[in-house]
């Protein structure tokens, strides 16, 4: 039974798959505009962040047009296409689920936060002017 829902959702997937990337293209917000300087330490910044994700995934994508109207510079590892990203992701955050944001602190700490809406909570706490 599992395989079938999973069969499910992947041939659904690929169905609505390039109406999804259209409305991901065509619905990104204005970015911001900072100062020079000021972009520069927030480029900084996102050298700590990275973000789990696949391009398909609704949730993904109200994560990523966050990202660009802040305007950070996250990494983005697609675990769809990069299996090495997916084996990071289970290691590291301890379950395959995405939208994920690895957050790695000072000292080296890494928190590994899911769900959407708390990723997108957190940047504009953190990023917003």
């Amino acid at each position: 039974m599992r395989l079938v829902i999973r069969l499910f959702f992947k041939g659904l997937r690929r169905v609505l798959m390039p109406f999804m990337l259209i409305y991901a293209a065509v619905s990104k917000p204005k970015a911001v505009e900072r100062s020079a300087s000021d972009q520069a330490h927030i480029d900084q910044e996102c050298q700590q962040l990275a973000l789990y994700q696949f391009s398909t995934c609704p949730f993904c994508i109200k994560v990523k047009k966050e990202i660009h109207r802040l305007a950070l510079p996250i990494e983005m590892k697609n675990i769809q296409k990069d299996d090495q990203a997916r084996r990071e992701l289970e290691a590291g955050g301890g379950r395959v689920k995405v939208p994920c944001l690895k957050i790695v602190h000072p000292g080296g700490l890494e928190e590994w936060m899911y769900e959407s809406d708390d990723i997108n909570r957190y940047l504009q706490q953190r990023f917003a002017i």
